[in-house]
């Protein structure tokens, strides 16, 4: 017991394992990389540059799967056994990054990004379909460059216990910097957005392998030890 901290619990305290941070065995797959966006627009700018992200995380190595909000209920107006709900959360288990896309609508995200969010649990009994996993966040202006998008999906991203990276990507009167089929035209904002993949890629390929270690907690080893205490007092009753 160490007298510096008595109100440390010894037997659940632990000190960084550098073996367990860089194990011996990496995963040898492709990075499995989940792209949400937020507009139902038939020309979604916020789906464009999700849609060009994928091609660069694909190009990198990647696999990609992009998620459709169409048809998404409001959260709690529908049975989580609804569909789309069951579809999206199947995604978000699948996948060890994500990629949140969305418009700035009134100085927000939109709530169709919201919503998407809000569905995904943080836990589905023992799976914990975001904690550990990367994250990247990119938002398009109708007008001047803004973050106020990003930022908000960030304070989401860390309430979802994700590796947020540290780059983003706003694209400032995004309705010029995609061409008539879509594609994203030659600028600082598709440089940016090369980087932001990149990046995403690089922390992903770092962290995939010890995600359930890094989010692994003093206080819920100790609320584990203390279930399994009182189980074993009721069983000695």
């Amino acid at each position: 017991m160490n007298n510096d901290l008595p109100q440390l619990d010894n037997e659940c305290f632990q000190i960084p394992d550098t073996t367990k941070l860089f194990p011996a065995q990496r995963s040898t797959h492709a990075p499995r990389i989940l792209l949400l966006y937020g507009s139902l627009r038939e020309r979604s700018f916020s789906r464009l540059m999700a849609e060009e992200a994928a091609r660069l995380l694909q190009t990198m190595g990647a696999e990609t799967r992009m998620f459709n909000p169409s048809g998404l209920p409001l959260p709690d107006d529908a049975p989580e056994s609804h569909p789309k709900v069951i579809e999206l959360r199947e995604l978000c288990t699948w996948a060890e990054g994500m990629v949140w896309s969305s418009p700035e609508r009134h100085g927000a995200m939109t709530g169709i990004m919201k919503s998407q969010i809000d569905w995904i649990p943080l836990a589905l009994g023992a799976i914990r379909p975001t904690q550990g996993k990367t994250l990247a966040v990119m938002q398009v202006c109708g007008g001047s460059q803004s973050f106020n998008a990003v930022n908000q999906m960030r304070v989401l991203g860390r309430w979802m216990r994700m590796i947020t990276i540290p780059n983003q990507s706003s694209v400032a009167m995004a309705y010029k910097e995609f061409d008539e089929a879509g594609r994203m035209k030659p600028s600082s904002y598709y440089d940016r957005l090369v980087d932001v993949m990149e990046e995403l890629m690089k922390f992903t390929l770092m962290t995939r392998d010890v995600s359930d270690y890094l989010v692994d907690r003093y206080s819920e080893r100790r609320e584990a030890l203390a279930e399994i205490q009182k189980r074993a007092g009721l069983d000695q009753l």
